[in-house]
């Protein structure tokens, strides 16, 4: 029988099970179903295949893995010293922090978790390329105003394009500035929009430019045509559903990435009218927090 593993980000196994309902077995936040994998928003990394797998010995276990692929992540569930002699016996799998603008990893990365001393998970083929889901950067803690950067570096790797030179953007909800700093950054010229003021260093940057304004009283016709459409705004899922609904009837915008940010009760409903929008994808980043990140090409 095929069986899927869908591991969710550290505190949020909760909205990954109200999402795909009572699982057969689970491991802490890594949550095993039957059937072949079903779409998930909330999961970080998706399992593909699962099998499970004797650990008679830790050179036996390891010779297992090795025959059905070189690369193999640790998902650290239990027995941690006994885990971690086996991935002593793996090829090293690079853990270093990712420059911004490096490509994400396109090597086949397994994954497996020891569940007794003598029995593992473990899938050949994960929908992450990054262990255990997690996108790690080498952090800039001088230039932006806030962390949020990271949440926007992480979407952008994932995406593969991004702004450059010559494009134009939008940041909606931009204050104080995050976003629109690594958009300015990778050369684009960026429209910020809020009702709150940039932080003095992002608008003084080259390229950007400020409008106090409200994201939603912004009428597409009067901002567009843009390249990137961008939106970190703090408000209910249902309104952001009715801004990018109205943004794509414009035809204003090519691309749109935005956060669904989940104030209380996780808004499942309206989190899969935005993943059943064609050409899109629903994600939990993994420096999201209670909300979820939605990618969006007109092409």
């Amino acid at each position: 029988m095929t069986r899927t593993a869908y591991l969710a980000a550290e505190g949020y196994d909760a909205p990954l099970r109200e999402e795909l309902g009572a699982p057969a077995a689970e491991y802490g936040r890594l949550l095993v179903y039957d059937g072949e994998a079903r779409p998930s928003a909330w999961a970080q990394n998706i399992w593909h295949d699962v099998q499970e797998l004797p650990v008679p010995s830790i050179g036996q276990a390891a010779k297992a893995l090795r025959a059905l692929q070189r690369n193999w992540a640790l998902h650290d569930y239990a027995h941690h010293r006994r885990a971690a002699l086996i991935v002593e016996n793996l090829p090293k799998v690079s853990a270093k922090p990712l420059t911004f603008g490096t490509p994400k990893p396109t090597a086949p990365l397994g994954a497996f978790a020891l569940i007794a001393p003598d029995k593992m998970l473990a899938a050949q083929r994960c929908s992450s390329p990054f262990p255990d889901g997690e996108c790690h950067f080498i952090e800039d803690r001088q230039g932006p105003p806030n962390r949020a950067y990271l949440k926007l570096w992480e979407a952008l790797t994932l995406n593969g394009a991004m702004p450059g030179p010559g494009q134009s953007c939008i940041d909606l909800g931009a204050s104080p500035g995050g976003w629109t700093w690594v958009l300015a950054k990778l050369g684009a010229d960026v429209l910020a929009i809020d009702k709150a003021p940039l932080d003095p260093e992002i608008a003084k940057m080259k390229g950007v430019s400020y409008k106090k304004d409200s994201a939603f009283a912004l009428e597409p016709a009067a901002a567009g045509p843009v390249d990137w459409l961008f939106s970190d705004v703090i408000c209910y899922p249902a309104r952001l559903f009715d801004l990018v609904e109205k943004w794509r009837a414009s035809g204003m915008a090519k691309n749109i990435i935005c956060t669904l940010k989940f104030q209380g009760p996780t808004d499942h409903e309206t989190a899969k009218r935005f993943a059943a929008i064609p050409n899109s994808r629903l994600l939990h980043l993994f420096h999201n927090k209670h909300e979820l990140t939605w990618f969006w090409s007109a092409n």
